[in-house]
């Protein structure tokens, strides 16, 4: 039904592969990160699943790379939490300009040495990107620190720029993690807001056949549920993608209020959901609350004992969630 879909309403490509979206504050976000940059240290870029994170990034370091005075490094491994930071000096060789014969010492000592060396020959500050970064190790995270001063004691600039969930800027805030929290410089991309309507019509313009009225295809109405119902384009390009579809199934166009209801969920904003998109998942929330996989379970199914679930709720309030 997809391909119907697509012909029914006049689209040419998928709704998430639109081009860059900018708002004012990922403006702002991305002129406050480039003077972060140039100074060095460690930068935290924190924000819910589907706000668009990955988007500012490649965006961010495209602009990098054309200006050509920083070189951008980023670790590519996937899974951080068995990243250590063994892996992460191998992706900082990796995308630093180096002889095509070199080789990463495996010995840690003549490692920082030659990267020092490195260094000094580049003369040029380094934007390290590590994706992901709320699931890296807290010992990786206190390496990091020791990272730059290894490339400092070179006299060069090392800019560390860890993107990640909300739960990557609260992890750095305990006292615990005092090291690198208090050294690390916080930015967030926040909920769109007043954007959110202007990003639907945006999205259905750049994916639709020219001279294709907006809304031939969703009506204002829906168009504002949506945009008040949903939080993030990930969302919105789900949902929307979803109430599409429907509207084919049903020969209705432009797609109305009554469609985008039928599509979304009724557990969309719960507690659950909304702790995942701040990062703290199951395997997460153990961790944090010290609990047991069925006591979250419970938590979320509401039977838990009171005083327990209390407990819970001060904890995630503390969060900012609740």
């Amino acid at each position: 039904m997809y391909g119907e879909m697509m012909q029914y309403y006049g689209l040419v490509k998928d709704l998430d592969k639109a081009d860059y979206f900018e708002t004012e504050a990922f403006k702002s976000v991305l002129h406050s990160l480039e003077a972060a940059v140039m100074s060095g240290g460690i930068i935290t870029l924190t924000g819910i699943v589907g706000v668009g994170k990955t988007r500012v990034i490649r965006h961010f370091q495209e602009g990098l790379k054309k200006n050509n005075q920083v070189v951008v490094a980023k670790s590519l491994a996937t899974d951080k939490r068995r990243v250590n930071i063994n892996t992460l000096y191998a992706a900082l060789f990796a995308d630093l300009p180096t002889p095509k014969d070199f080789k990463v010492p495996t010995q840690a000592e003549i490692r920082e040495r030659k990267l020092q060396e490195l260094i000094r020959k580049i003369n040029k500050p380094i934007a390290f990107f590590i994706d992901g970064a709320h699931d890296l190790h807290w010992r990786t995270l206190i390496a990091l620190k020791q990272l730059i001063e290894t490339i400092e004691d070179a006299k060069g600039i090392l800019t560390i720029i860890m993107v990640g969930h909300p739960k990557l800027g609260n992890d750095l805030n305990k006292p615990t993690m005092e090291e690198i929290g208090a050294r690390a410089k916080l930015f967030s991309l926040d909920s769109w807001g007043q954007q959110k309507q202007k990003y639907i019509e945006w999205v259905l313009t750049h994916c639709s056949k020219p001279k294709t009225a907006v809304h031939d295809i969703v009506t204002p109405d829906a168009i504002n549920l949506l945009a008040e119902r949903l939080i993030t384009p990930l969302q919105i390009c789900h949902y929307l993608t979803l109430a599409l579809i429907k509207g084919a199934t049903t020969g209705t166009k432009p797609v109305d209020v009554e469609i985008v209801e039928t599509i979304l969920s009724p557990d969309l904003n719960t507690l659950e959901p909304k702790l995942a998109r701040h990062g703290y998942n199951t395997t997460a929330l153990c961790e944090h609350l010290n609990a047991r996989r069925g006591e979250i379970k419970a938590y979320f199914n509401g039977q838990l004992p009171a005083a327990r679930a209390e407990d819970f709720n001060k904890e995630i309030h503390k969060l900012g969630i609740l």
